[in-house]
């Protein structure tokens, strides 16, 4: 239990491969879509500037929060004295770590956007339209780049030092001996520092920063579900990641106490979420066109058209209904499936494309309206972020023991059945 994990070159290989590929398609959006062109003339038929920022926005946007959940699993998990999760708990330490680094890099480009006066992403920038827009002004009190900035950066911040403390603590304990006492203050603190988390976690991604960072394209519109579908969609996506971490160090002959067991609670997560989600979907769906409200249905008009023309992105939207929702039901509804490691991995990767495709429609019809794409820039700049995942993943996988041996849980997680 003490020995140290050494990533593989195939490992190094497809992180350094994806990173270049990611940085190639960054280099090549920045030279050909021209990103600090004057916003105002980002509108019409030139949509290359906006497509540069849009397409950033939607990546580390969605892949922090990914990397976030990991946290939040660990934590929740944590506070419910639940056992089973120990034997991979090193896997989610691992996922969580990249926090900093996906943190950093998605502030980057938040700050660049708002303090470089994109109007284009957040039209709520332009103080002349606020000024003569009565539902503008009265959200101004919070859309605004000050609160926006201050309020960001001590979320990423918050979520940074609480998740490296729930991880320091972890690492502590293993070392020395165990015995009762040292047990006892190892879960007391283990559980006041994993509700700091949760609380953080509930305020900022179960409310507020997704109506920051994603509603407020659409500023005119607004739904009260919008927070929990963007977390819905995140947390099962992060819950995908592990079962894929989990499924590659146990081929490797890794983590020796996690079983077909452990995975098929992974698979109920994927599975649960999946269909959780999918409530928030059509929950927000169904009240919105049951009102027929027009400053509330005009979020799906933008995407899915009308009864007289289809909108542009109809194709996309339900072809993510039908990813997230109709493949994971039908899929991961038997046991059996659920114990499968070449379909959890197959449903994994899919869940993590699909609720990609999901931010994608979340993001492109408020910024480009109909000129979005789907094109070899929109499918290499996700290439980075994955690489970067990999990266602080990979790094942590192999500094650190993959079983956690003085965790007081560990027997539990060993003797696990589901």
């Amino acid at each position: 239990m003490n020995h140290q994990f050494e990533l593989p070159g195939s490992y190094k290989k497809w992180t350094y491969g994806l990173l270049a590929v990611g940085l190639i398609a960054v280099i090549y959006g920045f030279i050909m879509y021209h990103p600090f062109a004057d916003p105002h003339h980002a509108h019409g038929d030139h949509k290359d500037s906006t497509r540069f920022w849009a397409v950033l926005l939607q990546n580390s946007v969605y892949f922090l929060l990914v990397v976030n959940a990991a946290m939040f699993f660990l934590c929740v998990t944590t506070m419910a004295m639940g056992g089973w999760q120990i034997a991979f708990r090193r896997v989610t330490e691992a996922i969580s770590s990249a926090v900093p680094i996906m943190g950093l890099v998605t502030l980057v480009i938040l700050m660049t956007i708002v303090w470089g006066g994109r109007s284009d992403i957040y039209h709520w920038l332009d103080k002349e339209h606020v000024a003569h827009d009565h539902i503008l002004k009265g959200k101004a009190g919070f859309l605004n780049p000050v609160f926006y900035s201050v309020f960001s950066v001590v979320t990423v911040v918050l979520w940074w030092l609480l998740g490296k403390k729930m991880r320091s603590m972890s690492l502590e304990h293993d070392e020395g001996e165990t015995n009762h006492e040292k047990n006892k203050k190892f879960i007391w603190n283990n559980t006041v520092w994993a509700s700091l988390f949760t609380v953080v976690f509930a305020l900022s991604v179960a409310s507020t920063l997704p109506w920051l960072w994603l509603m407020s394209i659409d500023a005119h519109w607004y739904s009260t579900m919008y927070s929990w579908y963007t977390f819905a969609s995140t947390f099962v996506a992060g819950i995908a990641l592990m079962a894929l971490y989990v499924i590659y160090l146990k081929n490797k002959g890794q983590l020796e106490f996690v079983t077909e067991e452990h995975l098929h609670d992974l698979g109920k997560f994927m599975f649960a979420f999946s269909v959780f989600w999918t409530y928030l979907w059509f929950s927000q769906y169904m009240l919105i066109w049951y009102s027929n409200q027009p400053e509330e249905t005009k979020y799906f008009v933008e995407r899915i058209g009308t009864a007289e023309k289809a909108g542009p992105y109809k194709g996309i939207f339900f072809f993510n209904l039908i990813v997230n929702f109709l493949a994971p039901l039908l899929i991961l509804m038997r046991r059996g499936s659920k114990r499968n490691w070449t379909l959890i991995t197959f449903m994994a990767v899919l869940i993590i494309f699909g609720h990609w495709i999901d931010f994608y429609q979340m993001v492109m019809p408020g910024t480009l309206k109909d000129k979005a794409q789907l094109m070899p820039f929109e499918f290499g700049v996700p290439c980075l972020f994955i690489g970067l995942i990999m990266w602080a993943t990979g790094g942590y996988l192999s500094k650190h023991p993959l079983t956690p041996r003085n965790n007081p849980f560990l027997k539990e997680s060993m003797i696990h059945h589901t």
